[in-house]
């Protein structure tokens, strides 16, 4: 039999989509987390999948039935293997993940973007950048993109809250994948996502590409149930539960009395025992009460069980303390929390050369804090004073808190003098990397806040009965 009569007779198979996923799938799980090269178990799956199908790759061509099968699960499953992401193997078992063949080259670099797939709440990009990146300011093995998403500039672009980023590297380059939250409170099925990529380990270029994103219509579970929790002056109400291909997606409520209060959900464990994790969060809507703050948040969670009864949530609450300041004017004073039962006693302040160092201890700590906490606590205590000055302490947005340069100094090196009376002391790098022009202790405040301090608290798990939905 020639090369045609055998492609014809290929042709007539009828490929069983389903069991070569499955074959596929448990070729590369057979593999395990070896640590080895994950090119070589994206070629054991086809060549296992080839070899159930009874087919000859060898010969040069394969029917294109076939081709269109393995094309979805060995390139593009595996890449999400590569980068553990279960959410995109089941969608890639689902031929729901949009294979791109977007490339472009810049000043030398060529990237090019090999997927994409929009479920629940969450849209997922993978692509590939060749070695000449190594060309650019980073380590060799580090891949960095300055890149924004639908036109936005900077910070502001609402895409890169909650955005992750991953790398691999691989023959000739890097693949990765960015995983972003999507940002709006309502889904669209079909939509473009642009993208701008600025620069990429510092090599400038504008490489741009439109994304299509697709995703079917969400199942959405309703539940309305809320819990209150009085001695917090809290509450959360769990509103429903949106259901994709391959995850869902939780939308809650929380009223908080103190603005900056924050709480959120750990786990959820189902009536039949299974756990339910969360993800990061889109903030869908924001107000103010009379007796309190209101905000409606969207976040990813497991795919939801549709035989299960009930659901137990654990929440987790951070409670936030004003900040207190005072002017260094004077070389001992004492500053009080104001919903915290805790005090900064500082006892001395001395100014030598380019140091300053301040002396201090808090009041009100538990007595039972373990070793690791301790350290904990002294770590953290690097970075939450903050020194500024005084003309300049109106221009920090409450909301943005950045510290304006050349007028504030954060980082110090701390000194335990006695951990049993939580004894420190601190010294500030006048001349370091941040510093305040023209530095006068009169004319500097000392920032801090004590919210740092105090661990955010599991509150009372709550059960809530969901709707009868059927099976899947």
């Amino acid at each position: 039999m020639d090369n045609k009569e055998l492609k014809e007779a290929i042709e007539q198979i009828a490929v069983p989509k389903e069991k070569v996923f499955s074959a596929i799938s448990k070729g590369i799980n057979k593999e395990g987390n070896s640590g080895k090269a994950k090119k070589k178990k994206v070629l054991a799956g086809v060549a296992t999948a080839a070899a159930l199908l009874g087919i000859t790759v060898a010969s040069g061509f394969v029917n294109p039935t076939m081709n269109r099968v393995l094309a979805n699960t060995p390139l593009i499953g595996g890449i999400f293997q590569e980068f553990n992401d279960s959410t995109g193997v089941e969608l890639a078992n689902q031929d729901a993940v949009t294979e791109l063949n977007q490339s472009i080259t810049k000043n030398g670099v060529t990237v090019k973007l090999t997927s994409a797939y929009f479920d629940g709440n969450v849209v997922s990009i993978t692509g590939f950048v060749d070695e000449d990146v190594e060309k650019g300011h980073n380590e060799k093995g580090e891949v960095s993109f300055d890149v924004n998403f639908e036109h936005n500039k900077g910070d502001h672009d609402p895409w890169l809250n909650g955005k992750s980023n991953d790398i691999k590297k691989v023959e000739n380059g890097y693949n990765f994948q960015w995983k972003m939250v999507y940002p709006y409170k309502s889904f669209k099925e079909n939509s473009t996502l642009p993208i701008t990529i600025h620069n990429i380990n510092g090599i400038k270029g504008e490489w741009n590409f439109d994304i299509p994103i697709q995703q079917e219509k969400n199942r959405t579970l309703a539940i309305n149930q809320e819990q209150g929790y009085p001695d917090d002056e809290v509450k959360i109400r769990i509103k429903e539960i949106l259901t994709a291909k391959a995850s869902s997606s939780l939308v809650y409520e929380t009223v908080e009395k103190y603005k900056g209060d924050d709480i959120i959900i750990l786990k959820a464990v189902d009536d039949k025992g299974n756990v339910y994790r969360f993800g990061d969060g889109t903030l869908l809507d924001e107000s103010e009460l009379e007796d309190g703050y209101q905000s409606t948040v969207r976040t990813e969670m497991t795919k939801l069980n549709s035989t299960i009864t009930s659901l137990t949530f654990y929440p987790q609450l951070s409670v936030a303390d004003p900040k207190v300041q005072q002017l260094l004017d004077k070389k001992s004073f004492a500053l009080k929390s104001k919903r915290l039962n805790l005090g900064l006693q500082v006892n001395d302040i001395t100014k030598n050369g380019s140091k300053l160092v301040i002396d201090y201890q808090f009041t009100g700590l538990s007595k039972e804090l373990s070793k690791h906490q301790l350290d904990l606590f002294e770590n953290n205590l690097k970075y939450e004073f903050l020194l500024v000055d005084k003309k300049y302490i109106g221009e920090i947005d409450p909301e943005n808190p950045v510290p304006p340069k050349n007028h504030s100094i954060r980082m110090n090196k701390v000194k335990t003098i006695d951990k049993k009376t939580a004894h420190f002391r601190s010294t500030f790098d006048l001349n370091g990397e941040e510093k305040i022009m023209n530095f006068k202790l009169e004319n500097t405040i000392l920032q801090f806040n004590f919210s740092s301090l105090v661990p955010a608290k599991e509150v009372q798990p709550f059960t809530v009965v969901l709707p009868v939905v059927g099976n899947e």
